[in-house]
């Protein structure tokens, strides 16, 4: 129970004040005239003023409400380290059992976990979800149960009382973490590219000068190097192969350490040609004789060398060499001594007309079985007594010329198994494409694979693998067609360069594979066959554990699966003889980034309030009340700020000058004057 005196002035404030001033000059005037009545005027105007601002007692029936403390107790992954699982639950069990025992005192226990998508801990936001809720006029202290390593200081509320960091860690702690800081999103093959690494000792550290570094590209068999410590490394590295590259950094755990969590890192790094060398070799000039030229010119990473023959031997028309050409051709250098650098080699109508040798042919033949990409736009030529299959090179044929040439309209046609091939698969609706004119009639070798068809379901275009090498045979010239829109034209563009890459081993090409495509902690398995079913993959998750993952075919020759990886790091995937590796997020999660505890972070926001940082390995400190403003930890102690904050139940207000008291009192001293000075 509380009284005060309150006001309510019938008028504002200024004009009061305004009327004392008149009412004390009036005062002041009736002195100054020797009137002897001027302390009952005074009084008077007293009485007047003070009636117009209508004074109260007012009584307040207040009832007392209990201080507010909350208390934050850090539950992430860096929190599990070492000892910190037990000192941090028998320290927020033994504050909050002491709180609760302080009367009209009340603890709101927030526990925080790891932040979603790997964002760290996000102390200072339970913070301010907590305190959004809670009136601030209550809260009389915050304790955080932390190891201090927080990744949103951003977000620190404006404090209302101290904060105090109980800190879980231990001063002899210490750990060994990898850092990548330089790892490029592509990088060119046959070219090395410099990652920068280095291996950096936290807190109580041995002091040694090296350790070892494990390389493991793709989840084969290590390499080791000896690296010193807390030194950029820098590290040249060439990638083996195209498409994602999965690069796994580690070192080993050393005795003592907090955690190996932190000792590998992975990059991932898209493998991509610099320049492809293609040699278009083409034969009797035809009227799409520059559909492979510009298909090929309009790639700027693409080198092209044109061997172009216009003047067959048996033309004698007397025109001189010298007008023919400035050079000589190079023939014997590229098709002898240079053929094994390039990516593809292209006949175009390409016929025998004993301007390339057949031992160059057989060079050709040898570059396919090494590892080369041949490909054939057949024309009249291949099924002449001049074709090319008659020479060397029609070893590594797909198919065989019956001789047979049909001059007839035709619309291309996908079969079943170019339905599922990444070459002709999702090209568009063949009933919308135009037709072509030409066909030579083959008869494919066995084990060729025909991809799409022509008249008569004659094989059109058919490939096939030899050695370690890959050829394809268009059995048409007629693709120049739909470049030039004929009756609606057709994926000509599409065909032609998904064919070239095809040749070329590009990985996304490829028919049978597996690759996976991370998103986040999830991945998507992707598993292309030519067979109308796979079996189930494999999936080797970091800690060494497998599960078993069904595919469903989302579209001809294509099988998916979405998979939740229950952890962070590098899985294997598995199914028959194809295998492929993906990391899922950071192989250090940021909650293992600094692993020391420390208060350093929070400091500025601790001091706000004249809060403290101390080791709970010291012990739990015992709680003192402590007034606003003043410090609020010490040795082995910490403080609350007690608010006494109130609710108020019942108000009571009695006038101090009602009407009736100030008209009697106001005319009474008025009449005195009067009279007082009237008997003078």
């Amino acid at each position: 129970m509380t009284g005060q005196i309150v006001f309510d002035p019938l008028l504002p404030w200024p004009v009061i004040w305004a009327l004392g001033v008149v009412a004390l000059l009036g005062v002041a005037l009736a002195l100054w005239r020797g009137l002897h009545g001027w302390p009952l005027r005074f009084l008077a105007g007293v009485v007047l003023i003070a009636a117009l601002t209508q004074p109260s007692f007012q009584e307040e029936d207040r009832a007392p409400l209990s201080d507010i403390v909350l208390m934050i107790v850090d539950q992430s992954a860096s929190q599990r380290l070492g000892d910190r699982v037990g000192v941090t639950q028998d320290a927020a069990d033994t504050l909050e059992a002491r709180l609760q025992a302080r009367p009209e005192t009340e603890v709101r226990r927030i526990e925080v976990g790891d932040g979603e998508g790997d964002t760290g801990t996000q102390l200072m936001t339970a913070l301010s979800t907590a305190m959004a809720v809670e009136p601030r006029g209550r809260i009389a202290g915050v304790f955080l149960v932390s190891d201090g390593r927080l990744h949103d200081l951003d977000r620190a509320p404006n404090l209302p009382a101290p904060m105090q960091l109980l800190l879980t860690g231990r001063e002899e702690d210490w750990d060994r973490r990898l850092i990548v800081r330089n790892a490029p999103a592509f990088a060119i093959l046959g070219e090395p590219v410099t990652l920068t690494l280095r291996i950096e000792d936290e807190g109580a550290a041995p002091g040694v000068a090296e350790t070892d570094l494990d390389i493991s590209v793709d989840g084969a068999d290590p390499q080791s190097f000896t690296v010193p410590i807390g030194q950029d490394v820098e590290l040249p590295i060439e990638l083996p192969h195209g498409g994602l590259n999965v690069i796994r950094f580690s070192t080993p755990e050393a005795e003592g350490e907090l955690t190996d969590r932190n000792n590998a890192a992975l990059v991932q790094i898209n493998g991509v040609r610099d320049r492809l060398r293609v040699l278009l070799v083409s034969g009797e000039p035809h009227a799409g004789g520059r559909t492979w030229r510009n298909l090929l010119k309009s790639d700027s990473s693409v080198d092209l060398v044109h061997f172009t023959i216009l003047r067959p031997p048996e033309k004698q028309d007397g025109v001189p060499v010298t007008e023919l050409s400035l050079i000589a051709f190079p023939t014997r250098e590229l098709f002898l001594e240079k053929i094994e650098d390039f990516d593809l080699i292209i006949f175009d109508r390409y016929k025998r007309r004993g301007i390339l040798p057949a031992i160059y042919l057989d060079n050709v033949r040898n570059y396919v079985e090494n590892g080369g990409a041949v490909l054939v736009a057949a024309g009249p030529d291949f099924a002449s007594a001049d074709s090319i299959f008659r020479s060397p090179l029609g070893e590594v044929m797909p198919a065989e010329p019956t001789a047979r040439v049909i001059d007839e309209g035709f619309r291309p046609q996908v079969t079943e198994l170019g339905e599922r091939h990444p070459v002709t698969a999702g090209m568009g609706d063949p009933e919308s494409w135009g037709r072509w004119l030409r066909q030579i009639e083959v008869d494919p070798r066995p084990e060729a694979e025909v991809v799409m068809t022509g008249i008569d379901d004659n094989p059109l275009l058919v490939l096939d693998r030899v050695g370690e090498g890959r050829v394809a045979l268009l059995a048409s010239d007629q693709a120049w067609l739909w470049s030039r829109g004929y009756e609606g034209g057709g994926p000509q563009l599409d065909l032609l360069r998904r064919l070239a890459h095809w040749m070329m081993k590009e990985p996304e090409l490829e028919e049978e594979a597996l690759w996976a495509e991370a998103t986040g902690q999830s991945m998507r398995i992707i598993r292309r066959s030519l067979s109308d079913s796979v079996s189930t993959v494999t999936v080797t998750r970091p800690d060494g554990e497998t599960e078993e993952v069904t595919l469903s075919e989302a579209s001809p020759g294509r099988f998916e699966a979405v998979y939740e990886g229950p952890e962070i790091g590098l899985y294997r995937l598995e199914e028959g003889d194809e295998e492929a590796v993906i990391g899922l997020g950071p192989a250090a999660p940021k909650e293992f980034e600094q692993t020391i505890a420390s208060g350093d972070a929070l400091e500025p926001v601790i001091d706000t309030m004249r809060g403290g940082v101390l080791r709970l390995e010291d012990g739990v400190p015992t709680i003192r009340a402590v007034s606003a403003g003043r410090p609020a930890a010490g040795r082995g102690w910490i403080g609350i700020t007690p608010r006494e904050a109130f609710e108020t139940m019942d108000i009571r207000q009695i006038p101090l000058l009602p009407a009736w008291l100030t008209l009697l009192l106001a005319a009474g001293l008025i009449i005195g004057a009067w009279l007082r000075e009237g008997r003078r």
